[in-house]
């Protein structure tokens, strides 16, 4: 029995469970106060619904809390009883070894144990599940008493004067601070948790050479100079912008002051589909079609040179992955940040400016150049520096396309290499978490998330200088 209980999938039983809980406390609720407005002959404080949702609330909140509790706790405990009745042959073991000895049990627990198994690997999996099943069976007996005593004592305080909307209103402004407070504290776990481990590194490597260095090569755990992996990310999302920014820009303009209703419905989805197609689609269309173009190109550019006389030796590299073609791709995945943010801004332009400039003889084109964009450039900048933000932390298209040679050329027919994808790189493998090579990956993610914060910080305060121009 206890075994069977130890493999229940709790997490949709629980989830199944808030519903049935939260749905029936609801119901309950909705109509004893439907019972008490016909009873009464005064007037109710607060409509049946709020009611029903504060008898909801107080049933569903305890659930969840026991839920959460069983997400965070559950395993850990199972663990720490099941390491405790474990043979004392097992005490030889290391804590590592330890670890993965009650993983593999688990894993087993959450399939079934294979028939050659051995009969003590049998024995901690049944004794696994039967301590698991103790938990699971607690945790539904805690849940369902508190769920039905939250609900037995939120529906005993209805009354006609009960304020039962004022506290359904505060406990959902308690669950969006909650909200906010969760995104708030992951935001600060990730800043913290770089600057531990790339402060790790740099007790190890230092500060200077790291970001100053010219030659790149973690694999060997000699060389940490990251300034080729700048200069290829940097390089790369210059590429994109100068095609996403004319491009998104125009199209922008396109829409909002000359397209008629009907072609703005239709071009305005299409362009934004853009945005939709995996980033792993863009760097197969890179990697099968743009590049090999790219070399071909540079071949052709390489011999015609040579034939004229204009040169001795080949000037471009021709290579078969590189620069330019990772940020043509980057730049046309870019373009819908550019556009929607653009259109959205020049919408925003009040209409009394470009009146005044029709009324004075200006043109189409004369006011969009001379009033329309010059109101609006605060927000196309804010545009900008947010697609900049996306073009540099982009990974797959660079990936695929650009190649990992981290140099420093001006070549854009040469391969180059990004930050996300040397972290990429040294996030593979077993290397242990304490290695040079590891910590340089959160080094490099430090001063990316750095980059893109400033571009970010940066944006938002044009975006608010804009804001208070015209609000």
């Amino acid at each position: 029995m206890l075994q069977q209980l130890g493999q229940l999938p709790m997490g949709w039983l629980l989830i199944a469970l808030i519903a049935v809980f939260g749905s029936a406390a609801f119901f309950i609720g909705r109509v004893r106060a439907e019972r008490l407005l016909l009873s009464t002959t005064g007037r109710m404080h607060s409509r049946p619904n709020y009611h029903g949702y504060y008898v909801a609330m107080w049933s569903a909140v305890p659930v969840m809390l026991v839920a959460a509790g069983y997400a965070i706790f559950a395993e850990q405990l199972t663990r720490t009883q099941l390491t405790r009745e474990l043979p004392s042959s097992f005490s030889a073991l290391s804590a590592a070894e330890l670890q993965s000895y009650l993983e593999s049990v688990r894993m087993a627990a959450g399939t079934a144990a294979s028939a050659g198994a051995d009969r003590v690997f049998q024995a901690v999996t049944n004794r696994y599940l039967e301590l698991r099943g103790l938990v699971n069976a607690g945790t539904l007996v805690l849940l369902g008493i508190l769920a039905s005593a939250g609900m037995f004592w939120a529906q005993r305080r209805l009354k006609p004067s009960f304020r039962a909307r004022a506290l359904v209103e505060n406990g959902m402004e308690l669950v969006l601070f909650v909200c906010a407070g969760v995104a708030i504290a992951t935001t600060a776990g990730i800043v913290l948790s770089l600057l531990y481990e790339s402060l790790q590194f740099f007790q190890k490597v230092s500060a200077w050479d790291f970001l100053t260095g010219t030659r790149w090569n973690a694999q060997t755990e000699a060389e940490f100079g990251a300034l080729p992996l700048f200069f290829g990310t940097f390089m790369i999302a210059l590429i994109a912008m100068l095609v996403a920014a004319p491009i998104g820009l125009f199209s922008a303009i396109f829409l909002s002051e000359y397209a008629s209703p009907k072609a703005r419905g239709w071009i305005k989805p299409i362009l934004e589909i853009l945005a939709g197609i995996p980033t792993v689609v863009y760097g197969f269309f890179a990697l099968l079609v743009v590049a090999p173009a790219i070399r071909t190109a540079a071949i052709w550019v390489n011999e015609t040179a040579i034939q004229l006389g204009l040169a001795s030796e080949p000037i471009l590299a021709a290579q078969p992955t590189s620069a330019l073609a990772a940020g043509l791709v980057m730049g046309i995945m870019v373009i819908p940040f550019v556009s929607s943010l653009s259109d959205d801004v020049i919408n925003a332009v009040p209409q009394t400016l470009r009146d005044a400039a029709y009324a004075l003889g200006a043109t189409k084109s004369e006011t969009v150049k001379q009033v329309v964009v010059p109101a609006a450039l605060p927000g196309i900048i804010a545009a900008l520096l947010l697609a900049v933000s996306r073009a540099i932390g982009e990974t797959m298209i660079v990936v695929m396309a650009a190649g990992k040679s981290a140099r420093i050329s001006m070549d854009p027919t040469s391969d180059l290499t990004t930050i996300t994808v040397q972290i990429v790189s040294l996030m593979t493998g077993e290397t242990g978490f304490d290695d040079p090579k590891t910590l340089s990956a959160f080094a490099l993610g430090l001063v990316l998330f750095i980059v893109t914060l400033a571009f970010n910080v940066v944006a938002l305060r044009v975006v608010k200088k804009y804001r208070e121009k015209y609000d």
